[in-house]
């Protein structure tokens, strides 16, 4: 398990998150959906407290394994991601400012999000447990 530390934070969040273009066109298919990952990939770059663990697209969405700082909350992060990367996809390929969409259009408002990791009952277990581990009564396995 990979836990991430920021000045007055250690964490381990892992969301899943998924967004579809606007009218849920089919712009993500071949090289611009290998491009659309790249650039969610490197959203890391400029913006560290979200990173990214897996990415992949479909035609029309895309689906993001990721990681937010307890300090960024997940509609901040979403909002990060589209808004980099439709400007991005603007900038490479002109014609969807022309022919797709308006200037500022590319995703679709909305967006689907679930927590991904330890179920409730480890975590139940875990705090029930505590102490206990600790002189030798009880193993956890997580």
């Amino acid at each position: 398990m990979e836990y991430r530390r920021q000045t007055h934070a250690v964490y381990h969040t892992r969301y899943h998150i998924v967004f579809s273009t606007k009218f849920r066109r089919k712009l993500l298919k071949g090289g611009m959906g290998r491009y659309m990952a790249k650039l969610v990939k490197g959203i890391e770059r400029d913006h560290p407290e979200i990173h990214i663990v897996e990415v992949n697209t479909d035609e029309d969405h895309i689906h993001i394994l990721c990681s937010i700082a307890p300090k960024v909350s997940v509609a901040q992060a979403v909002g990060v991601i589209k808004a980099n990367t439709a400007h991005e996809m603007k900038k490479k390929f002109p014609f969807l400012v022309t022919g797709y969409f308006d200037k500022q259009t590319f995703w679709s408002i909305g967006y689907f999000v679930s927590t991904v990791g330890i179920t409730e009952s480890i975590v139940k277990r875990y705090i029930d447990m505590q102490g206990k581990e600790d002189s030798g009564q009880a193993k956890l396995a997580l």
